[in-house]
């Protein structure tokens, strides 16, 4: 069974990882970003990556540059191929080079479109029928290398980024293991990406949830939904205080508020 390193950070990355493991593969290294402070009092805390690697005891390493050091665990990790999956770092060219079959990078879009940092959300705000998951073979430049494998999902009007999140993560997994035999025997040849038909899609802001009065209803479903958990939509009342909105729920063509948070009080029902 083929050595494979594993660049990731998040919680969806540690699903994928979890089923390499389980299908028997060899994990010599696995690269996550560094420990950070996380909420109100933040508390240094390490990746979900990190945490789960560590329980499995995989060697982990957190580097803030993926310098000569980390070309040199790659090297010695004895590894053929790499598998990232929301890392969050760009992958330098001597990185790509040091694996004889390359890094293979799962993304959240139906490449070229929505390439960047927020495929999920920009799939939902843009009212997409359909998204699914492409499986690409890295490139030093974003998200624009041959694709490997893709597989199609179909978006209702109810669907929130995390529960879209973790649907595609469930596809990712699958088809990722699905492919993976034949990726290393050479016997899939990854086809270039239309550059003619590439989108593009940036970070969301927090200043990105603001809704007002008197937008149209739909607009404002779409968005609740496309950032439900994080950023989340709020609005400005007549004094000038934020309301963040909780739950709502879109009846009859209407968008309907069902839970607030004023600003500096606890949740209430408008």
């Amino acid at each position: 069974m083929s050595k494979i390193i594993f660049l990731g950070t998040p919680e969806l990355s540690v699903t994928i990882l979890k089923s390499l493991l389980e299908k028997g593969y060899e994990i010599p290294l696995v690269i996550t970003s560094p420990d950070k402070p996380i909420g109100r009092k933040q508390i240094v805390t390490p990746t979900p990556v990190k945490v789960f690697a560590e329980s499995k005891n995989l060697k982990v390493i957190t580097p803030e540059k993926l310098g000569e050091d980390v070309l040199e665990e790659i090297t010695n990790s004895g590894a053929e191929l790499g598998i990232v999956v929301a890392y969050g770092k760009i992958i330098p060219q001597k990185i790509i080079d040091a694996l004889p079959k390359g890094l293979l990078n799962i993304h959240y879009s139906l490449l070229p479109e929505f390439r960047g940092a927020s495929p999920v959300e920009s799939a939902i705000l843009e009212d997409k029928k359909e998204t699914g998951v492409t499986i690409q073979k890295l490139v030093f430049k974003l998200d624009a290398g041959p694709i490997v494998a893709v597989e199609k999902f179909p978006l209702d009007n109810q669907i929130t980024t995390p529960e879209l999140k973790d649907k595609l993560t469930e596809i990712g997994a699958e088809l990722l293991i699905k492919i993976l035999p034949d990726y290393i025997e050479g016997k899939i040849a990854p086809i270039e990406q239309d550059e003619s038909k590439a989108t593009h899609c940036g970070k969301i802001q927090k200043a990105d949830g603001e809704i007002k009065d008197g937008g149209n209803d739909k607009e404002k479903w779409i968005k609740y939904r496309a950032f439900f958990g994080w950023p989340g939509i709020f609005y400005f009342d007549e004094n000038g205080k934020r309301n963040k909105v909780t739950e709502a729920k879109f009846e009859n063509e209407k968008f309907i508020i069902k839970k607030i948070i004023p600003e500096g009080k606890k949740e209430i029902s408008p």
